[in-house]
């Protein structure tokens, strides 16, 4: 089986350098420092994911998406000090999610409009007590849920060459496995194998020979993930 086929990425505009330049900001009490790192590193690659998370989602369709995108820009600058990289989340991960539900407020808030009005000048500030409380499970299983969806979304575009037989039987099956996650009530290491081996027909050791192939991949991906290029 050969390696799969990786497509190049373009616009790495959130690298490690950036990764980094969050945490120089949080860590500093330098105002001098934090422009310096706002202006030259973290406005521009903010502006990007803004725009590029207003494009995905066709955030566009708000009558007023132009001031929203200038407004959730000014917002994130606003909640930089408050990122704590000791809950384990990687920075691009953290402040994609929080933007994209950001602009999910304001779709619902749309939706609303006929309806009694909420304070629109409240809204910043609610979304942000209820978002970046201390209690971050929303975050984690939105994160989750990010991980494995796009992951599913990769690999259904691996390409492989010369695929041999038991590699391709375990492709197949782990990808019923992801189209039916909803209806696997055991989801442990031991029941998938289970689920792999009824599919498969191939023994454990067969199974697991096919699998360490594809760990490379998932690797592969999950760097490409958090490392902001995906």
């Amino acid at each position: 089986m050969t390696k799969r086929t990786k497509k190049k990425k373009s616009n790495l505009y959130f690298t490690k350098v950036h990764e980094q330049a969050i945490l120089d900001y949080c860590n500093t009490n330098c105002q001098r420092t934090k422009t310096h790192l706002y202006v030259t590193l973290l406005k521009p690659a903010f502006d990007e994911m803004v725009d590029k998370i207003v494009f995905t989602y066709k955030f566009t369709t708000l009558p007023n998406i132009e001031q929203l995108r200038e407004e959730c820009k000014v917002w994130l600058m606003t909640i930089l000090d408050k990122f704590d990289p000791n809950k384990g989340h990687k920075a691009f991960s953290y402040f994609s999610v929080i933007t994209k539900n950001w602009f999910i407020h304001k779709v619902k808030k749309q939706q609303r409009k006929n309806q009694r009005e909420v304070d629109y000048d409240a809204a910043p500030k609610k979304y942000e007590e209820q978002y970046l409380a201390t209690d971050d499970s929303w975050l984690k299983d939105q994160m989750h849920r990010e991980f494995w969806k796009s992951f599913y979304e990769d690999m259904k575009n691996w390409e492989f060459q010369d695929m041999k037989e038991n590699d391709e039987r375990v492709y197949k099956a782990i990808m019923v496995l992801f189209e039916s996650k909803e209806e696997i009530e055991i989801f442990n290491k031991k029941a998938i194998y289970l689920y792999l081996r009824e599919i498969t027909g191939l023994n454990t050791k067969q199974v697991v020979n096919s699998l360490n192939k594809f760990r490379e991949y998932y690797y592969d991906f999950k760097q490409d993930w958090e490392n902001g290029r995906i």
